[in-house]
């Protein structure tokens, strides 16, 4: 199966998938609002933790924005929920185990770990428009710095 790459102007394909506290959060719920989608691959490893914790400390000036913040895995939510509450997170972490919307954004595929091409989590982030859209398709990002670079990117001012 050929490896999907989202560009600016393509519609967000949908997902419906588990968060963190059971419930099941679909991007249709977000529409009419701008939605930041990161997709991330282990809770509780140090890349990962900065990269959320650089949301969390980031979501006030992102929500001021306008911008909700969605971060995907393909961890369980148990995992997700001792993840979410040791970081004090307060955006949702979704599961998504059979990885459709990981494939769905092209945020699965073979990746280089450690000079061994491996199938993984592509770490990357999607910021769609109120219409569903894709504004902004970042693929392999690097977690530290990232939200810095993206609120940048935004034109928002540096997290104080």
């Amino acid at each position: 199966m050929p490896e999907t790459t989202l560009a600016v102007g393509d519609a967000a394909p949908d997902f419906t998938l588990e968060d963190h506290a059971g419930k099941q959060v679909s991007l249709a719920d977000y529409r009419g609002r701008k939605v930041i989608v990161y997709f991330y691959p282990a809770a509780s490893t140090p890349g990962c933790t900065l990269q959320a914790c650089d949301f969390r400390d980031s979501l006030g000036s992102l929500a001021s924005a306008g911008y909700a913040v969605i971060g995907i895995s393909k961890d369980a939510p148990a995992k997700l929920a001792k993840f979410s509450e040791t970081e004090s997170l307060t955006f949702p972490l979704l599961s998504d185990p059979e990885l459709t919307a990981h494939q769905a954004y092209g945020a699965w595929g073979e990746k280089n770990n450690y000079g061994k091409k491996i199938m993984g989590t592509k770490r990357s982030t999607f910021i769609i428009d109120e219409e569903g859209r894709i504004e902004h398709a970042l693929y392999n990002v690097k977690a530290t710095g990232h939200v810095a670079r993206l609120r940048k990117m935004l034109g928002l001012p540096d997290a104080a």
